[in-house]
């Protein structure tokens, strides 16, 4: 249960952005999201893959936070039911956009997930949140909100965060995203992955538990929990009947 102390951290505030750095942010999350599937499949496989294969039974209704280009929907086996209750949400215009170009089935919403969404209590089997919980300044709020959405009974949070912090993570990052970074728009890569991947795992879990119970985890690439070999965490998370509050 997060401490006093602990919540009067929420929300964090970040430096705001220059008209410049804003155009930069949105070009290269969109480019970083083009690259990732064919770059790094092995990681996507487990990123999506995960998810996919913790989901409850016969699920019928998903929302979706931090869609990026839909990525996740290509590792999907929906029937028409589950696509027409697909919500993809995604706060950034550029990345919804095709989102709803590619997969016209599903919903798209582009909203912020740190904000209330227009559903009734228990609308969902499924919240899932595939490295988003790591960027979000008002974590407690997107945690609380999917607490909201999940039905009781049987919904499950499923999310896949980054080992941030970890010597894998941190050599890993130098190789890839701050190397495409740089190829593509030069100068430092510092203040983009700074105020991106602002929550560290421990500290994302802290917040979990008043409000779920961990039903499975996995890390990857290796089977052992442990923080400094490994590159992501996937959670499936079952909703308390009550927080912990």
């Amino acid at each position: 249960m997060p401490t006093s102390s602990a919540a009067s951290k929420w929300p964090k505030i970040l430096p705001p952005l220059t008209a410049e750095q804003k155009r930069k942010s949105d070009a290269f999350m969109k480019l970083w999201h083009e690259q990732l599937p064919s770059r790094y499949a092995l990681v996507e496989r487990f990123n999506h893959g995960f998810p996919v294969a913790a989901s409850p039974r016969d699920f019928k209704t998903t929302l979706e936070v931090g869609a990026g280009l839909g990525e996740h929907l290509r590792y999907e086996k929906l029937t028409d039911q589950q696509a027409e209750n697909y919500y993809a949400n995604e706060y950034r215009e550029n990345m919804a956009a095709e989102i709803r170009r590619a997969f016209p089935k599903v919903k798209t919403l582009t909203t912020d997930c740190q904000q209330r969404f227009d559903f009734p209590d228990g609308f969902f089997d499924r919240v899932i949140g595939v490295h988003v919980f790591e960027h979000l300044p008002n974590l407690p709020a997107t945690i609380r909100e999917s607490y909201r959405l999940l039905d009781k009974q049987r919904g499950r949070l499923l999310i896949v965060i980054p080992v941030e912090g970890g010597l894998a993570y941190s050599l890993a990052r130098k190789i890839s995203a701050e190397r495409l970074y740089r190829k593509h728009f030069g100068g430092s890569y510092a203040w983009f992955y700074q105020r991106e991947h602002i929550n560290l795992p421990r500290e994302i879990q802290e917040e979990l538990a008043p409000y779920f119970t961990v039903a499975k985890r996995r890390f990857f690439p290796f089977p052992v929990p442990f923080y400094f070999c490994n590159l992501c965490i996937g959670l499936a998370l079952a909703p308390r009947s009550e927080p912990l509050l």
